[in-house]
């Protein structure tokens, strides 16, 4: 169809001729509604943008000689960050001379991977960086999958006490019948 023509059609029919493919032989046209269309494809785009998630990384920053008590503590840290949907960083920072014994911090970043296997596993493998030695643990579950925003979890939590205590005051009721 002549140019002349497509035009006159779109002209009469109300729509914009847009052209598709420039680059074929002859060039291909299309008779649409062209604000119509930019505003679909823009909310497309939005719609996109907030199924996205960022990913977060938390560091947790550990020394080899680190005791028991302090140790369940950086290891409950990283499982909330971890059931939060975050990656986490695990540096062991040497000092002095327990930079000859990489090895103490290879065990301990070993026991802190079993330890939470269930909740994440190991993304990036201990690498001695100098002084420090570093892991990246990422969640088993997206960030997506995490259960909720805080103030969600706040509601479904005061929702399961008061069943609770619902219940509780049904059985009190029964007991007293």
């Amino acid at each position: 169809m002549r140019i002349e023509d497509a035009l006159r059609l779109a002209g009469e029919s109300d729509l914009d001729l847009v052209e598709v493919a420039p680059n074929s032989r002859p060039p291909v046209c299309k008779l649409m509604d062209y604000g119509k269309y930019k505003y679909e494809a823009a909310q497309k785009d939005r719609a996109a943008r907030r199924n996205q998630t960022q990913t977060v990384i938390k560091e947790m920053k550990l020394r080899p000689k680190i005791d028991p008590h302090d140790y369940e503590t950086k290891k409950g840290h990283i499982v909330r960050f971890l059931n939060q949907g975050d990656k986490v960083k695990v540096t062991i920072m040497f000092r002095g001379r327990e930079q000859s014994r990489p090895e103490l911090g290879f065990r301990l970043l070993q026991k802190l991977s079993e330890d939470i296997e269930e909740i994440g596993y190991v993304e990036f493998a201990p690498k001695q960086e100098g002084r420090n030695m570093i892991m990246v643990i990422a969640p088993v579950k997206k960030k997506s999958e995490v259960k909720g925003t805080r103030s969600q979890q706040r509601r479904d939590r005061e929702r399961r006490d008061e069943e609770r205590a619902q219940q509780t005051r049904e059985q009190a009721a029964d007991a007293v019948e």
